[in-house]
Parts: C-alpha cells; structure tokens; sequence
C-alpha cells in the first residue's frame, strides 16, 4: 500500500503537474499583487477629490484653551503613551492608564491665516464635533482651501448681499469671474503668445542682418525698414491687447467676498482668486457624485498652481503622450532596420554574434546613463553644432543646443532600440525559408520580398517591441530630468505659432511629476493624495497605449495566423 502511494506521488511529480499548479499560483499571487496595489493607488488617489463634509471640532489645543476648528477629517493615527509624552510632553486630560492615544489628522485649510493647513487633534482633548450647514469650502488659486461662513458679497468693498440671498449672488459673480478668467486667459495664451512670438522672430531677424556681410547699405536699409514697420504693427497690436487685458483684469477685481473664518476672523478674499466654492454638508449624494466628477475633470484638464500640489496636471498628461509617440516613431525604424540587416543581410559569424551580445547588454544598461549620453551628445554636440549652422542668430542663447522634446524623444529611442531589435528579429527568425524563396521563384526582388512578405508578416512581433518599449519609455523619469523634463513648462511644444510642433521646447511629464510633488514639495500632506492620482493616471495612460497596440497586434496576428510556422 505505501508503496503504491510512493509511487503514485512519484509518478505525479515526474509528470510536470506540480509545475503547472506552482505557475499557476506564481501567475495568481502576480496578479493578486498588481490588483491590489492598483487598488490602494486608486483609493488613495481618487479619494482626494470627494466633497468630504466638513467638521466643527470643539477641542483644547497645546495651552489647554478651548479652540474651534473647522476641517476635513483627513485619517487617524495612534501613538503609544510614551510617544505621546514625548511628542507634547502633555498628559492632562487622559483618563486611567491608557496604553494608547488617537489623533486626527484634520486639513484646516486657511494656510495663509492660520499655518499650517493640516493639523493634528487628539481624541481625548475633544470636547464633541458638529457639522454645521453653513461652512463653505473656497478652493483658492493660491494658499490652498479656505474654510469658512459666507457673510456678504462685495461690490468696490461695499456689501451688495448679506444673509439669506447671499449664495445665490455669489455663485452669479462667480460665474462671472470665471467668463472674465478665461477671457484673460484667451489673450495672455493666445494673442500676447503669438506677438511676442512674432516679436522674436523680428529679433532673430534683425540680427542676421548684422551678420550678413553681402548686402550692400540700400539693401540693407530696405530691409531694416521692413522689419521696423513689422515690428510698429506689431507693438500696435499688443498695445490694443494690453488695454483689452487692463479693463478685463480691473473689471474682475471689482467683486470681492467676507468670509468668517473659525477663529473669528473676518477677510475681504476678492473673487478673481477663487476658483470655485461649495456647500459640503448640505449636498446630497448626487450632488456630491456631480462635484467629484467635476474635479477630476478639472484634475485632467488645469494647469497646476502652488508649487504642483493644487489644480491639475494636463500639460504633464500632453508632454508625456507626446513624447512616448515620438519616442515610438523614433525607434520603430531604428529597431526594425538594425533587426533586419542582422537577420536578412549580414553575414552570420562571430561579429554579428558579438553585435547580438551588445544589443542584449545594451539594455541593461541604466537609464541614467542614457541621459548622459543624451545630454552630452544629443544636446551639446549635436543641438550646438545646429545651433552653429542654423541659428546663429539666436546665439548666445541656445535653440537646440539645450534640453528639450526632441532629445528626450531620442534618448528613450536608444533606451528601448534594444527591445524593438531582439523582438523584430524573433519575429523573423519565425518566418519559413520556403516563404521567402516562394516569393523570389515568383519574380520578386529581395527587397520587395522584404517589404511585402516578410516585414507584414513579422508586423506583430515588431508590435511586441514597440509595447514592451511603450511601457517602459512612459515610466522613466532620470533620463528625462538632463535632457528636456522641467518642473513647470510655460508653454506647450505644441501651439498655434510656426512651425507648430516645437521640438526644441523643454516640457512636462508624469513620472518626473511624480517624483517633485512627491519629494520636492513644501506641503507634504497636501502633496500626498496628488502623488497617487498622478501615479494611477501614469498607469493608466501606459495601459492605453499598450492596448491599443495590443489590438493593432491582435488584427494582424489573425490577418497573417497560419503562415508562421
């Protein structure tokens, strides 16, 4: 009998079933891990944009005087009794002999009246908490939120509102405000953007007039006098603008609110620097899905304020998309060229093997040391000698000769040329010779064998390359920080100014955003929650990209199934 059971449970063992339910447990456990860490990335992340109801908390503060604090409940924390003591040196007001103490973390807000913005309350000097109706929270352009009771509205500091009509006055110059916001924001972006861009230009011209040695002094007046009338129409223009923008800017300081603050304090907060304002404690549940839908759309969609820890983060989502495609356009005929010389053209032997060894080692390579490499060669060598040669006018001050879109773009192409090789060849080594010489017995040249046979049919593993180069291109952040990332960029690469898509800009991105809010910030409990949305975003984004190669992948996959062998 027992030696029937050894036997079975060698049998077992040698038929491989053991590694099969060992993989599939490996695979689950992966799985289970990535689920759950999307997860605490989502709920960290997307939490921070729920209206929370506000509190009134009744407590003592350090001196033992009775203090009200208005704020949300952000989380609790508990500290033994001997780091308490430590902490605040304190123990009146604890009871018995506790092992343990509670604290909250509350977000105050009113940093710029009362720092800091998020303080800690314990649990046992509360007296009781209540939620009062009547505190509104006042998202700020700057010094974060306000919390506060809206007491009147202010018309040239004289009170147009009090009491009950107050809210709906309010939200009508709100409204208002915001129509003028982004009136001045429409003529600061677009029309002093594109005069001071056809200013430069006018610069850059005038002085390749001083470096042209050709022309003789008739030529070089009329041409000097063709600029100045330029530039005269020009300054015309951004005079009228500067008047547009004058009575705008005045017109939108006219309104002002008095808001009560918790420590009885009374401000005048003009409404240019409100962004927006609402009633938490007395929405309801739609009314509080509607606010949180519309703050993670102004989360996509705003440009950041206060150092990267308030608004939102679209030029970072438009830098990043936009250099992942260019890194892909980059490196696709980077990978596939190297990939089909050394499997369709060169010479097998002992170079192409050592080619092979230093394609697989290039990508172990760290990635920091791509953007040196990208700094020094890319952006000194390369970008300076442009500069020589095409933009001497512009000299002293660099145009390519400085970090920007095209050399991060390039950077992460030599990053990830190593995959899309290794990829592209496998798919080529999985195509049948008798493919190849059934094409060449039909009449086809070698090239259009390459180009209508072998290259369609590999098309899906070079679609494996460029997602397994998608995926880690879009996460990088070191090389990025030497050749073109920057902390804030005041301009897209892309606008409505010739040649359109600039190269040469510097630009934001996800990953190097992550890593400032996360590391550089000065409000680290405000910075926390922004670091996991932009962290589930960035994963997000990646997701999407793969996908969409996944189904492009897929198509040809099933267009060209039956064929490899």
């Amino acid at each position: 009998m027992l030696h029937s059971q050894t036997t079975g449970v060698r049998s077992w063992l040698t038929s491989g079933e053991l590694w099969v339910w060992m993989n599939a447990a490996a695979v689950g456990i992966s799985i289970t891990a990535v689920g759950g860490l999307l997860a605490l990335i989502a709920v960290r992340g997307l939490a921070h944009f729920w209206p929370a109801d506000i509190a009134e908390i009744h407590h003592l503060a350090d001196g033992g005087t009775p203090a009200i604090a208005w704020g949300e409940m952000i989380e609790t924390e508990t500290l033994d009794i001997d780091q308490y003591r430590s902490a605040t040196g304190d123990t009146s007001g604890i009871t018995g002999d506790p092992a343990s103490v509670t604290r909250w973390l509350v977000k105050t807000g009113n940093r710029r009246l009362d720092p800091p913005d998020f303080q800690w309350i314990y649990e046992h000097r509360i007296d009781h908490i209540e939620y009062p109706e009547a505190v509104a929270v006042f998202e700020r352009m700057e010094w974060g939120n306000a919390y506060g009771t809206l007491q009147a509205v202010l018309e040239n500091g004289e009170p147009v509102v009090r009491g009950e009509g107050v809210w709906p006055e309010f939200n009508t110059r709100l409204a208002r405000v915001e129509s003028l916001r982004a009136e001045i924001a429409e003529i600061e972006r677009g029309e002093f953007n594109a005069i001071n861009y056809e200013l430069e230009q006018l610069r850059l011209d005038r002085r390749r007039l001083d470096l042209r040695k050709d022309l003789d002094s008739a030529e070089l007046a009329e041409a000097q006098a063709d600029i100045d009338s330029r530039e005269d129409a020009l300054q015309a223009r951004y005079e009228i603008a500067e008047q547009a923008l004058r009575e705008l800017l005045d017109e939108r300081a006219r309104d002002s609110a008095e808001i009560l603050f918790s420590n009885g304090a009374v401000l005048h907060i003009d409404l240019a620097e409100i962004v927006r304002a609402w009633l938490p404690n007395q929405m309801s549940l739609w009314q509080k899905l509607g606010h949180y839908a519309s703050s993670v759309w102004l989360f996509l969609t705003e440009d950041p304020r206060e150092a990267n820890t308030e608004g939102g983060i679209f030029p970072a989502i438009f830098g990043t998309v936009l250099m992942v495609l260019l890194m892909s356009v980059l490196v696709t005929p980077l990978g596939v060229i190297a990939a089909v010389y050394l499997r369709e053209y060169a010479k097998q032997g002992p170079f192409v093997r050592l080619i092979r060894i230093a394609v697989n080692n290039l990508a172990g390579v760290p990635s920091i040391v791509y953007g040196v490499f990208g700094l020094g060669f890319f952006v000194y060598f390369i970008g300076g000698n442009l500069d020589r040669l095409f933009f001497e006018a512009a000299l002293p001050a660099p145009t390519f000769g400085t970090p920007g879109l095209v050399w991060a773009s390039l950077t992460l192409a030599l990053l990830t040329v190593p995959v899309v090789v290794v990829s592209t060849e496998e798919g080529l080594t999985r195509i049948p010779r008798s493919i190849r010489e059934g094409s060449l017995a039909l009449g086809a040249t070698k090239a259009e064998t390459l180009f209508k046979v072998v290259l369609p049919i590999a098309s899906p593993s070079i679609l494996t390359g460029i997602i397994l180069a998608v995926a880690r291109a879009a996460g990088e952040v070191a090389p990025l920080m030497l050749v073109g990332v920057v902390k804030l960029a005041p301009t897209l690469p892309l606008d409505g100014n010739f040649p359109y898509l600039h190269l040469e800009r510097k630009f934001m991105h996800l990953g190097f955003h992550i890593y400032d809010v996360g590391f550089q910030s000065p409000n680290v409990e405000a910075a926390r929650p922004l670091v996991y949305a932009t962290a589930l975003l960035l994963v997000l984004i990646i997701i999407a990209l793969n996908l969409t190669a996944i189904m492009l992948r897929t198509r040809l996959e099933n267009r060209y199934r039956g064929v490899e062998s």
